[in-house]
């Protein structure tokens, strides 16, 4: 039960319990203890430090102090007391000026391309054709030109947060001591106990100890309000206060100390009031200033009265689990007990207890069942948990309602009890329990109370009625709306809204409120698990196990049918009862008690300012002041800690603090010297206090705190550096864009100085330029070359851009080069590169070098400038005033037209065409041509012109026009002017218009490039070009395009001027897209492209003519293609290959087995290949992969190959196998064996011969290698002989009668069939190898055995004679095998004279009639296996003319019957095997059989008639005598027919006394027939019944006719199975 009104009073003040507390430990003065130092200090240095620190913060405005735990001189060496964060990474100084220079793109200039967007930079190459500064293989007009800065860099410098920066703050968030010291491997820990556990010892001790057991008993029980009330087992209740004095012993000298164990306790509203239940079911109620006697007893009902019973009640003998107060009345109680039954006990007013009575109801749960009950069984119940509702701090009209939670094995019920017992809300369990989990349930409420910081409403401030409730391991809050009603008759209304659910790793045990938003919830492992209420985000879990909390089986007796047993289909049940943990886990006023087995404690949640007090304790204030930023921003769990959920509240109670810290943190460290630490250790702390300082002033928005009182701290202490680093990545994230002009300048001055260049001018380039001093910046990037800077500062600050543009070109003019010096190591070049960066950024209107975009006003008036300024005919006065223009030459000679323009094409014309390229791009050169003023006729540049030019593309197309034809330019930089004409002309065809004659010189420009570099580039404008300019005679380009390699341009020409053989061959040139002809050749020779027979043949002849080509390019693809569109030309092309090359195999194995050359599924094109073209196959196949050639054979039809030009190649190259398959399958049965035999000959010469030379090899191993190839061979060409005989054997048709020359001799070789001769042959060369290799073997081992010669034997003799050996025995067990099986039968052969059919032989037995081999049977062996003993006659009539005496082939013999008694083996095996799966599938069919199925109603389906049970009537009793009457006349039947004589005969003949008793007139009864009622109406018999798998169930007649009705449906005739038809169920089908 949840605690009563007392834990609402603390649940208001919960809010601001982490503000006063912190307030508390801020105010409080500790001691501060030295810091742990290095182990070179000195003692005395150690206390002179000290003192002076503890001097220096005590005087601190705030009079905030920090206290830290001193170190034992042993810990001096190996710790530290700084923060471990880690250090940033040193900003890198670029290692040469490339770093701001445009980087090409792959975005494609070409119409409807958007603008470019910054991207990194790298500065353009400059290798030279003619002179170094020209451009290189760079495509000029595929790029965009970026600067070295984006607007969000990719990497940045900053330093890395620190662990208590992260969402599981304390988890991860130790303090850096900590981490420096223990093993990577470990997890941290913080400082801080999550929660504090005290141990109450005097109540332990008094509790615990043998006095106080032996007195007053274990305890059972616990309930906390503003006493500690402990329940014991000797129905002794024991009250302490908080100071743990035993204020009283309430039970002794009364009937409560006889009515068994305290089990439930509660406390009133007004904590006067105490109510105990007992195990026997007596409650009493106990007055604290009056214990002596109880205030009032509530007695159970005896359970043998329960019939006659008058009042309501709990059982006399049934645990009461639960009891609570309702409201703030003493006499108002409810109880629950472990049967499931709940109630309200409402006691009147009076003089007394005598005096007074007490008015029970029952509001869940049903009494059990009495022996005079005829009621069926209940399934058993109990309350596994229970609560009142607790009074909240404010009025609520709940209040007065009684309501009472219930949560049961099934239901959570809600019931109001005043005015009347009501249930308001059920829920059954949540679908999502898992079946089978431990069955636990828990609940706690919590009132409304009023918030602290309302929002306005009068509904918002006050907070909703919550429930939380636990099934098993889910966890659900319940919102409890009250809706007031103004008629005072109507009851309030209550809404209930389930609005979370939380899901656990096990089961819940039992949960509490500890605030109004942070739950305690424990689990049946005994952890804790603290969840916010709102997002249900766990923030902490930890083990309670040492706690040793006290629990107890109360549930598993009365849950006894609930809990499976073996059934583990029904998941409705559970697999355990879990015990009750709820009377040892209280909460009260946001803290937990817990009664244990041993001891009572008593624990609080540690709040936000006890963990930054713990971590100021452990001297870790870098990690204090992280920490207190995260609560700042609410990254951690500040529900938890006790800090306001409202951004506004939270920020207010923590930016003051964390302020403080900060300063008294700076003064503290700076306020050391600094040789009392090592420069090291210093460094390190002051660069993570820096870093944890800037994060929590931009938390806060304190920049002026941030350049204020910390950067003068770090400036007085001279490590202004530190600060300067710890900025910068900063400034680059843009997260700090304003700096003051003071710490402006000193940042520039110690960038400057250090030599980061570079890094200061990517930050200046990010800041706001309102703050700067304009002179000192541009004269420091003038300084160091800092021109992306210096830009960005005329331009954004002054508005001024003709300025940098003639600074960059001031450069340009002052630049020497030197042949001998890489341009690249120019830190000059590189600064003035960046004017084509810097014009792309303002022709397409972005700031540069950020790319952010410029406003349309600012962006028009820096085009206008710059286009007036660059396409200036003359020099312009520059400055102003100064009356002189600015000149583009140092010698001060004529300066030639356009000068500027003049001086960037002069200096890279390749980066200047591929800038204009995408100014091009920009619509402000969409307009025509206009004068555009100012108003005064003075530019804001400050230049002196009446008027400034808005240009065109016509305009700037014109001009550069100009300029080319002066002749001033190299042809090396007129290619680049070409290529930018021949690409933006089809682009804006609407916008610039040349004439013919310089379209035609640019065209043949394009052609003759100067270096290969560019030949791709060319080609495209080419491309570009053709496609809006035809010249009058392309084809007299022809041989220019070829000379220049334009093969794409090739393409198009013959492509339009239908010169499809010439586009072929431009194909098959093009290197980069061959594999494109095949769809050439396929759109070329086409039905529908009416191609004329001349062009056809062209295209012919090419395809002949490059026919090496082609299948070089994809063999498989050409096949596919000619046999498509070209059959005829497949000749032709295989002749026009290199005869015997791999490229004809390729080629002929595309064209016959496509499938083995590509994975793509085309169809099969070997079929109607021309003739000849499979046997040239199969011999190029001979040389080129001689393995397949087997297989690829047996797969050919007969005649589908000519023998003769095969098998010479086939010989040659030794593919055997396959010359076997081939003549086997033309019927040259008797050469291929032949053949075959004399393959075996040659092996067995060849083996022998190694193993008689095997002892002079000098070569083992080879020798090894050599024998076990020949070995494999033999093996794998007895497998071959197998086959064909086994071929042979089945396809031949035997005589049946044969005739024998002389019986006494046996069988001869002539008189042996074919297939009899070829397994002859076979087993006769099968078993000379054996014999005459193993002869070599034993010769070579007798040769070994000698004691005189000690080397090792060069071959393993015995594994080749078990080789061999193997041979023979797989030869006679497959000749078993086929001599065996029965014989095909004979076809149909002429009759005899008489008329009747010739003999035949019988037909052969069955497997299971057959006597088993080498036993006697009805049949002699010779009888069974003729076929097998004619072989053997013949064969051992062969062996004794080569061998008289037969103990040359004694092992021979051996191996011969070792193969019979091994089929033999394995036949027993395996029909025993058959035998036990037989009988197995045969006894889980009889007991599928046995089990039947149980019909799923009474009645019939289809007539709905009831067929068995009550109410089914009499027909069914008449039928069953009616089968007990014909179940009889059968047997007796039966015994009459057994009997034999005359009435068997009689019987038999018909003429026997028919009983008519059973069949009424004479006739048998006719199942099916209609029978007439005692009224003479036609009564129909309906038959069996027929029950279905689905548990539907019929009669036969409604099947039948059901049936029938669905075969008419479907037109069918039924399903039928043989002469038995097979019915379905016509409701399921």
């Amino acid at each position: 039960m949840s605690s009563v009104s007392g834990e609402s009073d603390v649940s208001g003040d919960n809010e601001d319990r982490g503000a006063n507390s912190a307030g508390e430990v801020f105010d409080d003065d500790v001691d501060l203890e030295s810091l742990n130092e290095p182990a070179i200090l000195t003692k005395d240095v150690i206390e002179e430090e000290e003192q002076k620190a503890k001097e220096e913060l005590n005087a601190d405005a705030n009079g905030i102090t920090f206290a830290r735990h001193s170190k034992t001189s042993q810990d001096v060496d190996d710790t530290e007391s700084f923060s471990e964060l880690p250090i940033r990474p040193a900003a890198q100084i670029p290692g040469s000026p490339e770093g701001s220079i445009s980087t090409p793109d792959d975005t494609p200039s070409i119409q409807g391309s958007i603008l470019s967007s910054p991207g990194s930079s790298a500065p353009a190459s400059h290798s030279s054709m003619s002179r170094l500064h020209h451009p290189g293989p760079l495509q000029p007009f595929e790029r965009r030109f970026s600067s070295r800065l984006s607007p969000s860099p990719l990497q940045s410098p900053r330093v890395l947060s620190p662990a208590f920066l992260t969402p599981r703050s304390r988890q991860s968030s130790v303090s850096s001591n900590l981490l420096h010291h223990q093993d990577e491997s470990d997890t941290p820990q913080p400082p801080w106990e999550v929660v504090r556990w005290t141990k109450l010892k005097k109540i332990s001790a008094q509790l615990f100890s043998e006095v106080g057991k032996r007195n007053f008993g274990r305890p059972t029980c616990l309930s906390v309000a503003a006493s500690i009330v402990i329940g014991t087992s000797k129905g002794y209740i024991l009250v302490f206060d908080y100071h743990q004095v035993l204020k009283s012993i309430i039970g002794p000298g009364t009937k409560a100390v006889e009515c068994g164990p305290i089990t439930s306790l509660a406390i009133s509203a007004d904590h006067s009031t105490i109510a105990g239940g007992h195990a026997t079911g007596h409650i009493f109620t106990w007055e604290l200033s009056r214990p002596a006697k109880p205030f009032l007893h509530i007695p159970p009902l005896e359970r043998d009265r329960l019939d006659d019973r008058r009042s309501d009640g709990h059982i006399s003998g049934t645990a009461i689990l639960h009891v609570g107060f309702l409201g703030t009345r003493h006499t108002a109680l409810v109880s629950a007990d472990d049967g499931g039954m709940a109630f309200s006990n409402l006691a009147t007013r009076g003089l007394g207890a005598v005096a007074r009575t007490v008015k029970i109801t029952r509001i869940l749960g049903r009494y059990p069942l009495t022996a005079q009950s005829t009621e069926r069984p209940r399934k058993p119940s109990s309350v596994l948990a229970f609560a009142p509702l607790p009074l909240g701090n404010v009025e609520q009209p709940t209040d007065d309602m009684g309501l009472t939670a219930l949560l049961t094995p099934y239901l959570l019920v809600i019931v109001s009890t005043t005015p009347l017992a009501q249930t308001q809300h059920k829920a059954s369990r949540p679908k999502e329990l898992a079946p089978h989990s431990t069955l636990s349930g828990c609940l706690a409420w919590f009132p409304a109370v009023k918030l602290k910081t309302p929002s306005g409403s009068a509904q918002q401030s006050v907070s909703k009625t919550k429930l939380v409730y636990c099934w098993s391991n889910i966890l659900t809050i319940l919102d409890v709306d009250a809706v007031i009603v103004t008629e005072k008759e109507k009851p309030t209304d209550l809404h209930f809204q389930p609005r979370n659910r939380w899901r656990g790793d096990e089961a819940i045990v039992a949960v509490q409120w500890l605030s109004r938003s942070v739950l305690g919830v424990l689990t049946i492992s005994q952890r804790l698990v603290i969840l916010e209420d709102n997002s249900l985000r766990m923030t902490d879990s930890f083990d309670l196990l040492k706690k040793h909390i006290y629990h107890e089986d109360l549930f598993s007796k009365q849950l006894q049918p609930v809990i499976e047993h073996l059934d583990e289909e029904d998941i409705s049940m559970h697999g355990v009862v879990a015990d009750a943990f709820h009377m040892s886990f209280r909460a009260y006023k946001g803290r937990l008690f817990l009664l244990g087995f041993n001891d009572v404690s008593i624990g609080t949640l540690s709040n936000w300012a006890d963990r930054l007090l713990a971590l100021m304790e452990d001297g870790d204030f870098i990690a204090a002041i992280g920490l207190a930023t995260s609560y700042y921003n609410g990254d951690a769990d500040k529900l938890t800690v006790g800090l306001p959920d409202d951004d506004t509240a939270r920020h207010n109670l923590v930016q003051e603090k964390l302020l403080d810290m900060m300063a008294a943190s700076l003064k503290y460290t700076f306020a050391r010297k600094e040789d009392v630490i090592d420069s090291e250790t210093r460094e390190k702390q002051l660069v993570d206090l820096a870093a944890v300082c800037f994060t929590s002033c931009l938390s806060m928005k304190e920049q002026d705190f941030l350049f204020g009182d910390i950067y003068e701290a770090y400036e007085e202490g001279s490590t202004e550096s530190i600060f300067f680093e710890t900025l910068e990545p900063y400034i680059l994230d843009e997260e700090i864009t304003s700096v003051p002009p003071d710490v402006l300048k000193d940042l520039i001055t110690f960038y400057a100085s250090s030599g980061r260049a570079k890094r200061l001018e990517e930050m200046i380039c990010r800041l706001n330029t309102q703050t700067m001093d304009i002179d000192q910046v541009t004269t420091l990037c003038r300084q160091y070359n800092l021109y992306d800077a210096l830009i960005y500062v005329w331009t954004q600050a002054i508005g001024d851009y003709i300025t940098p543009l003639i600074n960059i070109l001031t450069l340009i003019k002052i630049l020497e080069f030197d042949d001998s010096e890489d341009e690249t190591q120019n830190v000059h070049m590189a600064s003035a590169m960046k004017v084509f960066p810097y014009l792309a950024y303002s022709f397409t209107g972005r700031i540069y070098p950020s790319g952010l975009d410029l406003p349309e006003s600012e962006a028009n008036r820096a085009k206008v400038d710059l286009y007036s300024f660059l396409f200036s005919g003359k020099p312009l006065e520059w400055p102003k005033g100064s009356k002189e223009g600015f000149l583009t030459r140092s010698d001060k000679g004529p300066e030639p037209p356009f000068p500027y323009l003049h001086m960037l094409l002069e200096f890279d014309t390749g980066s200047f065409m591929s800038m204009l390229n995408e100014a091009f791009e920009d619509p402000f050169l969409n307009g025509e041509q206009d004068i555009v003023s100012n108003g005064n006729g003075v530019q804001v540049n400050g230049s002196q012109q009446p008027s400034a030019l808005t240009p065109s593309r016509q305009y700037i197309t014109n001009i550069l026009l100009g300029v080319i034809a002066s002749g001033r330019l190299n042809p090396e930089d007129i290619i680049y002017f070409y290529m930018f004409v021949a690409r933006n002309l089809p682009k804006y065809p609407q916008h610039i218009i040349l004439p013919g004659t310089s379209l035609h010189k640019i065209l043949i420009g394009l052609c003759n490039y100067p270096t290969g570099v560019i030949k791709d580039d060319c080609q495209l404008s080419v491309e570009y070009l053709l496609s809006v300019y035809h010249p009058p005679d392309v084809q007299a380009l022809v041989p220019l395009f070829e000379k220049a390699g334009f093969h794409k341009v090739l393409k198009s020409v013959f492509r339009g001027s239908q010169q499809y053989a010439r586009l072929l061959e431009a194909y098959l040139d093009d290197t980069d897209s061959r594999d494109d002809v095949f769809d050439c050749i396929r759109d070329c020779l086409r039905p529908n492209r009416g191609l004329s027979k001349k062009q056809i043949n062209e295209v012919h002849s090419v395809i002949v003519s490059r026919a090496g080509d082609l299948a070089t390019v994809d063999a498989f693809r050409t096949a596919q293609v000619l046999k498509q569109h070209a059959p005829s030309l497949l000749r032709k092309f295989l002749d026009a290959l290199e005869d015997e090359s791999e490229a004809q195999y390729q080629f002929l194995r595309s064209l016959i087995e496509p499938e083995e050359q590509s994975s793509v599924d085309f169809q099969y094109l070997g079929e109607g290949s021309p003739a000849g073209f499979a046997e040239r196959y199969v011999q190029l196949m001979c040389k080129y992969n001689s393995t397949h050639v087997a297989d690829f054979v047996s797969l050919l039809k007969s005649g589908d190959l000519r023998l003769g030009p095969v098998l010479p190649a086939l010989e040659k190259s030794g593919v055997i196998d396959a010359a076997v398959v081939l003549m086997a399958r033309d019927g040259l049965v008797s050469d291929a064996m032949e053949r075959l035999v004399k393959h075996l000959g040659t092996l067995e010469i060849a083996l022998t011969g190694l193993i008689n030379a095997a002892t002079e090899s000098p070569d083992a191993g080879n020798t090894e290698e050599a024998v076990e190839d020949l070995l494999n061979s033999v093996q794998k060409y007895c497998k071959v002989g197998i086959w064909l005989c086994q071929g042979q054997t089945r396809t031949m048709e035997r005589n049946p009668k044969r005739k024998r020359q002389d019986a006494s001799v046996g069988d001869t070789e002539q008189d042996l069939a074919i297939d009899e001769v070829l397994w002859l042959d076979l087993v006769d060369t099968v078993v000379s190898i054996t014999k005459s290799v193993t002869s070599a073997a034993a010769e070579l081992d007798s040769n070994h055995v000698d004691p005189s010669t000690s080397l090792p034997k060069p071959v393993d003799t015995t594994k080749i004679t078990t080789t061999l050996r193997a041979a023979v025995q797989q030869t006679f067990s497959a000749l078993l095998a086929s001599t065996a099986a029965p014989a095909k039968p004979p076809h149909p052969g002429p009759t005899n004279g008489a008329g009747a059919p010739a003999a035949t032989t019988s037909a052969p037995r069955s497997a299971a009639m057959q006597p088993r081999a080498g036993r006697p049977g009805p049949q002699s062996q010779s009888q069974s296996h003729p076929a097998f003993l004619r072989i053997l006659r013949a064969f051992l009539t062969r062996a004794s003319r080569s061998s008289p005496s037969l103990s040359d082939l004694r092992a021979v013999l051996a191996e011969i019957f070792a193969a019979y008694t091994f089929e033999e083996t394995i036949l027993e095996l395996a029909n025993r095997f058959l035998d036990k799966d037989a009988f197995h599938h045969v006894a889980e069919v009889h007991a599928l059989r046995q089990r039947g199925w149980r019909p799923r109603g009474q009645v019939c389906e289809g007539c709905r008639k009831r067929a068995w049970g009550p109410g089914a009537g009499g027909d069914i009793w008449d039928a069953w005598e009616r089968k007990g009457e014909l179940d009889e006349e059968k047997r007796a039947r039966a015994k009459v027919e057994d009997g034999g004589g005359e009435a068997a005969r009689r019987l038999e003949r018909g003429k026997g006394k028919a009983d008519t008793d059973a069949a009424g007139s004479g006739k048998g009864h006719v199942e099916g027939e209609d029978e007439e009622d005692a009224s003479g109406d036609r009564k129909e018999e309906l038959g069996p019944l027929v029950v279905f798998a689905c548990r539907h169930m019929l009669h036969r007649k409604c099947l039948e006719r059901a049936q029938q009705r669905l075969e008419r449906q479907e037109g069918a005739g039924g399903e039928r199975s043989g002469s038995k038809r097979q019915f379905r169920c016509p409701l399921c089908a």
